[in-house]
């Protein structure tokens, strides 16, 4: 199954990301491509950037945005590709929204809706409301889950994803820096998943948008200059690059992590242990 991470450029004007967007979804379904990501609000802006202050999510456009996500998915429906798009999601209860990952289906569908449930310390502050819980959702026989950000600083949203039988993560944000580059890396290779990273271009310089093999190894990255590009991939269980990752180290820490194994061999060493030797 092949996949892509998606670098665009994003600005204030919702209707030319969708451009943008579109173009990017097109030139993937040409390459064969089942699945391609976007960055956090790649769509509707990212918060201290195309959003300047908090107040402005009260004028924000949110019917222009709706209206271009269903737009998005019709291209998904004709193309026959799913999609999973970074935009800010309205809350009825709450002034802030949720920085949240739209996933849409090769049937044109809203498959689901992941909200970033980490948030920084400035996103608590008026820009955003946390979500609550982890998604979950298949594609062609490859189970995926998603992270947005900070939430690469946070070993435990990876381990429990690999928990939960992934084969890949989802990994949207608004740049990636070599630290969180570092920990991509590790998260990956601990949980032999691979890590799918997209994020804009003016962003990239710092760190381009890329998609990690479960060894923890970049399996291909876009050029850091380019305004529009795909890093492609492609996700096979019996891919011999990724043998001891998948079918030795992920199943063998799976036992370790249980313990069992452990427990076994200590009451063992226990019953045949003379106490009284040094």
């Amino acid at each position: 199954m092949k996949i892509a991470a998606a670098q665009t450029n994003v600005s204030p004007d919702i209707s030319a990301n969708a451009t943008s967007i579109r173009t990017v979804i097109s030139e993937a379904a040409a390459k064969g491509v089942r699945l391609v990501s976007f960055c956090e609000g790649a769509l509707s802006g990212y918060a201290k950037t195309q959003i300047a202050t908090p107040d402005d999510w009260q004028v924000f456009d949110w019917e222009r945005q709706e209206a271009e996500l269903r737009s998005l998915a019709a291209l998904c429906r004709h193309l026959r590709i799913y999609a999973v798009i970074g935009a800010a999601h309205r809350l009825q209860a709450s002034p802030s929204p949720h920085n949240s990952l739209y996933v849409i289906s090769d049937a044109g569908e809203l498959l689901t809706r992941y909200d970033k449930r980490l948030l920084s310390n400035s996103e608590l502050n008026g820009w955003y409301r946390p979500g609550t819980e982890p998604v979950l959702f298949d594609i062609d026989g490859y189970s995926f889950g998603c992270a947005i950000c900070i939430e690469s600083q946070f070993p435990e949203v990876f381990m429990e994803y690999e928990k939960s039988g992934v084969d890949a993560v989802i990994f949207s944000s608004y740049g990636i820096p070599e630290h969180f580059q570092i920990a991509l890396r590790a998260h990956a290779g601990l949980n032999c998943i691979w890590i799918s990273a997209a994020t804009p271009s003016q962003e990239a310089q710092f760190g381009p948008a890329g998609i990690l093999g479960p060894d923890g190894k970049w399996a291909a990255v876009c050029e850091p200059s380019s305004v529009s590009c795909l890093a492609l991939s492609t996700l096979d269980r019996s891919d011999p690059r990724y043998a001891v990752a998948l079918q030795k180290a992920r199943p063998w820490r799976a036992q370790a992590r249980a313990g069992e194994i452990y427990r076994e061999r200590i009451c063992a060493d226990v019953r045949s242990e003379d106490r009284r030797s040094y």
